[in-house]
Order: structure tokens, then C-alpha cells, then sequence
């Protein structure tokens, strides 16, 4: 922690009284992004309306570098994109029927019963079943993280990213770092798992931290048509306030591989697709109808909400993503604002393993020697509530299931 946060409301008060007398030219800044906005929310509808707003691919494209200029620029645009048949539908339902039997073979839901409150995300929803799994280490999970499928697909998305300037190389683009996340398995007619739209990766601190402000330099102090979501420099350095409910590593993007048929309707994922949002988000804190020590309703060691109140204008591109198919992968931008359906209207389960992209970089180094030895033991992934359900689960994977590939991707086994 930085000193900063011993005192947030402090500090936050602070940060944007200094930020509202030194944003140059504040309100032509804050019109600019606005009129950007709305113009983008107005494509996406009507691209949404047209046929589709989120770009897909096909993993064969990508596989063999068939994927075309304009589409690398459509995902820069949208932040966002579907990547098509990574897996063989085959060998995902066989993962998911043994995530099932790990669930139930272990007797998950009494565990869960016995623990709950510990996961302070997702600590309002009223259903008795849970539907977001705290799992980290089914074989499953590892298999699919660890693939050299998986392994191409997060290499040709890091890759969407300025990764070095000046000599200085910030990530390693072809070397992955497993970070575990959980599994979701909604269960049809559950309407208690709805997220309300927001990104993730820190909230106060994007104006409050001096390692985020540098991230997002040209917002508050250069030249506001230079700023590249998509630029790395100072994202691997940034400092999160600690919470179970805030990324510590860094993502190139955030995903998930589905283990299910699933899109609109089916208690899944919208987003806002628009990768430039967040300049908007920043000088919407500090326009003077807000209130001083209010960052547009911002909580510390929380995801930073888009709100009704704050945010309309955003809220209005929201749109479902398409559907998916088992084994197809869903990809979005750090950045971008994104949500989860209130209510599941479908017939079956909607199930995916959350998997991202976190390229080999100091920041990942660091994480997955924290998250290392979680993994050894089956404690819960450092990121995340200590719930620890797994320590004794049988079928846990262990290092013998783990390739060459995956022991170097969880930081077991060296790269050189």
C-alpha cells in the first residue's frame, strides 16, 4: 500500500480538487469526450442493429495469420472480440462434465454453505445454490488454461498491444502467465447474479494513484487525442488498493472460454463496446456537478461502476454478446464497461471458465509467485476471498498434470 491509502476519503477529496485546477482546458476536454461518446454509442447501436457490433474471429485465422488489418483495427475500436472454435466441443463437454462431478463429488455447495459471506463480490446474492464457483484448480481449469490453443489465442491479443517503445520492452507478448480465475455456472431462472456495468482493475485509484495517473497521462495532463487504451506503458507498474474484489495483475484482457451454448437472454455477458472510454469516465469525476469527495459514486477496493446517475450516456451501448458456442472464447479489454444479464431466461446451464490474458511481465512475475504456492497446497487464488474450498477436494490438479508449458505459465519452472 501507498501512503495515499491510509486516508481514501482524503485523498480522494484531495485528488480532485488538485485534478479540477490543473486539467487543462477542463470542460472543452470533458465536451470533446462527451461528443466522442455519443457518436460511438450511436455506431454501436446501429451496428448492433445491422448485424452485430462485437468482432469475431475465427481461431484458425489466427492460427494461421489469416486475420486482416481491418479486423486488428475493428478490435482496437470495440476493445472487445469473440474468438471462435479454440477448443473442440468434444473435449469441452468432457470438461464439463467433470466439472460437474468435482463440484459434486466434493461436496461443494455444503462447503460453500459453511463459508459464505468470506466472497464479498458476490456477497448480496440471495439464491441458496451459488452460481459463480470459487474453483481454481479442477483439472479442467488447468488443462484449458495451459493449451497451446489457449497459448495462441492469448499470444495473438497480446500482441494487440504497444508492448515496447524506446528500447524498453514492458511485457513479453509470447509468454502467458496462468492467472487462475473461477468458473461460472448459472443455473436457468436465476436472477440473483445480475452485474451491474463497470470495469475492473481499480477504481479511486485511477485518480488518486500516481502509477495510474501516468497510465492515463494524456487524460489529465497531455495531449487527450494521444491517449491508446491499448498503450502498456505503466500498466505493469500500477498499485491496486487490496481487495478480494481487485485484479492485482495485470491483463492485456479479461475473458472466458465457454463450456455451454449461451448469448442474449441467457443470464451472460453485455458490454459496452467502445476500448476509449475511460477519458470519459475520468473527467465525468471532476465536472462541477459533482460533489467534492465524490468520484461519480467510485468505491475503493471495488470494480469502478457506470452508473445510471453518472454514466448514462455510456450505459446507452450496452449491448448483449453474441452467441457463443462450447469452446469458443469471449474477450474484452480492461477497460471496457461491461455487465452481466439480471436474469437467466434459458434452458440450460450457462457455464464458462474465466481465463484472461496476462502476458509474462514483472508485475505477473510477482503475482504468480504469491499465487504459486496457493496452487500447491489448493488454497484459493491470492486475488480472491480465502475460502479455500479445494485444499481437500479429490481431483484437484496438481504439478503431474501440468506440461512443460503450463509448469513454466504458473511460474513453477523457469523460461530460460
Amino acid at each position: 500500500m501507498t501512503d495515499w491509502m491510509n486516508d481514501i476519503p482524503g485523498a480522494v477529496l484531495r485528488a480532485q480538487r488538485a485534478l479540477r485546477a490543473s486539467v487543462p482546458d477542463l470542460a472543452r476536454r470533458f465536451a470533446l469526450e462527451t461528443e466522442f461518446i455519443e457518436d460511438e454509442v450511436a455506431m454501436v447501436r446501429a451496428e448492433q442493429a445491422s448485424g452485430g457490433v462485437v468482432p469475431e474471429l475465427a481461431y484458425a485465422d489466427i492460427a494461421h495469420g489469416r486475420v486482416s488489418p481491418e479486423q486488428i483495427a475493428r478490435i482496437h475500436r470495440r476493445g472487445c472480440v469473440v474468438v471462435r472454435g479454440v477448443f473442440d466441443p468434444v473435449q469441452v463437454q468432457a470438461w464439463n462434465e467433470e466439472i460437474h462431478s468435482y463440484i459434486d463429488g466434493n461436496n461443494y455447495l455444503e462447503h460453500a454453505r459453511a463459508k459464505a459471506g468470506l466472497d464479498k463480490y458476490f456477497s448480496a446474492l440471495a439464491s441458496g445454490r451459488p452460481q459463480i464457483f470459487g474453483l481454481y484448480w479442477s483439472r479442467p481449469q488447468m488443462q484449458a488454461r495451459q493449451d497451446e490453443r489457449m497459448n495462441t489465442t492469448r499470444t495473438f491479443l497480446n500482441r494487440l498491444w504497444t508492448f515496447e517503445k524506446n528500447g524498453t520492452r514492458f511485457f513479453d507478448p509470447d509468454r502467458q502467465a496462468n492467472y487462475a480465475d473461477r468458473i461460472r455456472r448459472r443455473e436457468p431462472g436465476d436472477s440473483t447474479l445480475g452485474l451491474s456495468p463497470h470495469s475492473d482493475g481499480g477504481s479511486v485509484e485511477r485518480w488518486c494513484e500516481p502509477t495510474f495517473r501516468h497510465v492515463y497521462r494524456e487524460v489529465f495532463e497531455g495531449d487527450l487525442a494521444r491517449f491508446d487504451p491499448f498503450d502498456a506503458e505503466g500498466r505493469i507498474d500500477t498499485r491496486e488498493i487490496p481487495s478480494p474484489a481487485v485484479c492485482s495483475a495485470f491483463r492485456t484482457f479479461q475473458g472466458w472460454t465457454a463450456l455451454s451454448r449461451q448469448g442474449p437472454g441467457d443470464g451472460t455477458l453485455r458490454l459496452v463496446p467502445i476500448s476509449r472510454t475511460a477519458p470519459w469516465m475520468l473527467l465525468r469525476a471532476l465536472q462541477p456537478d459533482v460533489p467534492e469527495g465524490d468520484l461519480c459514486g467510485a468505491k475503493p477496493g471495488r470494480a469502478l461502476g457506470a452508473t445510471a446517475e453518472w454514466h448514462g450516456a455510456l450505459r446507452e451501448g450496452l449491448v448483449p454478446i453474441p452467441l457463443v458456442e462450447p469452446g469458443d472464447t469471449v474477450w474484452w479489454h480492461s477497460d471496457v464497461i461491461h455487465a452481466v444479464e439480471d436474469e437467466h431466461r434459458g434452458s440450460q446451464h450457462s457455464s464458462v471458465i474465466y481465463i484472461s490474458a496476462a502476458p509474462w511481465c514483472e508485475k505477473n512475475r510477482a503475482f504468480m509467485a504469491r499465487q504459486a504456492p496457493a496452487f500447491l497446497a489448493g488454497r484459493s487464488s491470492p486475488d480472491f476471498a480465502p475460502e479455500d474450498y479445494e485444499v481437500d477436494f479429490k481431483g484437484r490438479a496438481t504439478p503431474d498434470d501440468l506440461t512443460p508449458l503450463g509448469m513454466r505459465q504458473m511460474g513453477l519452472h523457469s523460461w530460460d
